[in-house]
């Protein structure tokens, strides 16, 4: 299931489509906030960390120190590090997916969003 992609005021919004007999109906878009994209990069990092496999092939990509992660795993930097580890290795990124009930056409668009600059 695709999900379109749309600017809204600036703002990322997505939906997702919905079929109902033989027509294809979009329910309401949900926007991508920034805090949404912040939720799911620490919701990856988790999810991560929590398969030994990963874990030093993680540290090792991101050249953070295990005895960090927790200090910095709010930090903007490991968000966006945390992002392209799961988008780097799409056998990863479905698994993550289908496992925690998240479309993966998300995954970009909030890479996107964080990566964007602050607006102050």
């Amino acid at each position: 299931m695709a999900l379109d992609f749309a600017p809204e005021s600036g703002n990322q919004q997505l939906t997702t489509p919905r079929r109902l007999g033989n027509h294809m109906f979009r329910s309401k878009p949900a926007r991508l906030t920034e805090e949404r994209a912040e939720a799911l990069a620490l919701q990856i990092l988790t999810y991560v960390l929590a398969d030994p496999k990963q874990i030093s092939r993680f540290l090792a990509l991101t050249g953070s120190d295990p005895h960090d992660l927790r200090n910095i795993a709010s930090s903007r930097e490991m968000q966006l590090a945390t992002l392209e580890f799961l988008l780097s290795d799409e056998g990863l990124l479905l698994a993550f997916c289908q496992e925690n009930g998240i479309d993966p056409a998300l995954i970009a668009p909030a890479h996107q969003l964080l990566a964007s600059p602050i607006d102050d």
